[in-house]
């Protein structure tokens, strides 16, 4: 049978989109706890009856958000990787970095409900896995860290982590470090860019021997 989220997907122009579409907005401003149906419906223009006909329960609603959200970055970083692999690490990191930050910032909401996985607990029980995935051995993969995408070194899903971790801060804390550092949006968005760029290259490009994976390979030889 044909899910809910599967029937918007295929409907662009559907109540079902159109209220899923709302839903990630909203989620993504409030969190889980913060959201509630009728502000949801409110924001469509229907009534919440009409809400829950679509698409259930809020809690149902939200795994629909989640995994929607999920599958969109996916897509992002598959389309990144085939766009950036073959070339040196150095210049991996420079070509994704740019494309990335601008997916993020256009789509907010992403930051947003990955933050709120983190630190948030639900009691709704999800009829899916509901993880909000970093990526990380996909990430991993693309930039040449590991030359299986399923056995990624701890060591580099760590530095990763620090460094996606970051950026999602980055994003969703916008408005505050905007207001805080006295700059707009745009000035904002190139100079996270420019940061990224500072700390990715030299964690990972070693001056001496180009590459961190052939550093971690030798340190790992030896255990």
């Amino acid at each position: 049978m044909i899910s809910p989220l599967e029937k918007a997907h295929q409907y662009p122009d559907s109540m079902k989109a159109k209220i899923l579409m709302a839903a990630k907005r909203i989620f993504g401003l409030y969190g889980f706890h913060g959201t509630t149906t009728r502000m949801i419906a409110r924001d469509v223009g229907i009534d919440v009856s009409t809400l829950y006909y679509h698409w259930g329960e809020k809690g149902d609603l939200y795994e629909a958000v989640v995994l929607d959200t999920n599958e969109a970055l996916r897509r992002k970083f598959v389309a990144l990787e085939s766009e950036i692999h073959n070339f040196k690490l150095s210049k991996r990191i420079e070509l994704a970095i740019n494309p990335i930050v601008d997916y993020l910032f256009e789509y907010p909401e992403i930051t947003n409900l990955i933050l709120s996985r983190y630190f948030v607990k639900i009691r709704h029980r999800a009829s899916q896995n509901l993880e909000v995935p970093e990526y990380i051995s996909n990430i991993a993969y693309s930039m040449g860290l590991s030359e299986d995408r399923h056995k990624v070194p701890v060591q580099h899903k760590m530095q990763l982590l620090a460094i996606t971790n970051a950026l999602y801060v980055f994003v969703s804390g916008a408005v505050f470090f905007q207001e805080s550092l006295k700059i707009k949006k745009d000035e904002y968005i190139r100079l996270v860019k420019k940061t990224v760029h500072f700390i990715m290259i030299p964690a990972f490009v070693s001056p001496i021997d180009g590459d961190m994976k052939k550093m971690y390979q030798k340190d790992t030889a030896k255990t």
